[in-house]
């Protein structure tokens, strides 16, 4: 690994690179804040590129930098030059860079995760890999099995909602029925979203019968990770819920428990 000044005419956006939504560098509404960061205080963090037998450079990581810089009318750049054996390392190294920023959006990310399982087909070795769990990889690998319009949504700052609702959409309703549930369980918390369509078991009637409830505050859920921190819980209640737990416990069962 090597770090040297390359010029913008020797580097081009690489296939590997996760970031599909500014490809042109015009989506991207904060691409100039960044290039007017990067005019005042310089550029921070290099880029990170694989080096061609051609002696050009394929982008790895660091797409809005490259583009705010090439706005700015620069003629090289700082970067970080990775030996980079195969375009799967490609894929991880730029996914490890990119996944955890904020403004990646959701379906970059679950086709980034879909690239590294086509390739490695073991969710705990990808989970290894990236430092994310093998539940939040799965929720975004489901989210693809969304409806079209659903996804172009994603692909924007304003996504219609959670991805751990999303995720549970796409599981429990069939595509020409997700708008439609979509419009059901708008505006309610997550967690009420969630408890919403697992109640319903995939029936849209059912749904709107939830959602009755749900504007009553039937199905306000919350979730406590031991008795100690179910402050909500009434003190006269709280030797029954503690054997509940015991029992649920002793049973072996891995579920969650709902009182």
């Amino acid at each position: 690994m090597e770090i040297k000044d390359i010029k913008l005419s020797e580097i081009r956006i690489s296939e590997l690179n996760t970031r599909k939504d500014l490809e042109s560098g015009t989506e991207d509404s904060s691409l100039s804040d960044l290039a007017n960061s990067i005019k005042e205080k310089g550029l921070l963090n290099p880029i990170t590129v694989k080096r061609n037998e051609s002696d050009t450079y394929d982008l790895i990581v660091g797409q809005r930098r490259f583009l705010a810089c090439q706005n700015l009318g620069w003629q090289s750049i700082p970067a970080i030059i990775r030996d980079i054996a195969d375009d799967t390392d490609g894929t991880i190294i730029s996914l490890i860079e990119n996944v955890h920023r904020a403004d990646m959006n959701p379906i970059d990310k679950a086709r980034a995760y879909e690239k590294i399982y086509e390739e490695y087909k073991d969710y705990s070795k990808i989970a290894n890999e990236t430092g994310v769990s093998v539940a939040t990889i799965k929720r975004y690998l489901k989210i693809l099995d969304l409806a079209p319009s659903i996804q172009e949504r994603l692909s924007t700052a304003d996504g219609p909602a959670g991805i751990a609702t999303l995720s549970k959409i796409a599981e429990t309703f069939p595509v020409e029925q997700q708008e439609e549930v979509l419009n059901k369980i708008g505006g309610f918390k997550q967690q009420i979203q969630l408890e919403m369509i697992k109640r319903s078991g995939g029936n849209l009637s059912e749904l709107e019968v939830l959602k009755g409830q749900a504007l009553e505050g039937a199905l306000d859920v919350r979730l406590c990770r031991g008795l100690e921190k179910c402050t909500f819980i009434p003190p006269e209640l709280r030797g029954l819920v503690k054997s509940a737990v015991e029992k649920f416990k002793k049973d072996g069962s891995t579920q969650e428990l709902e009182i």
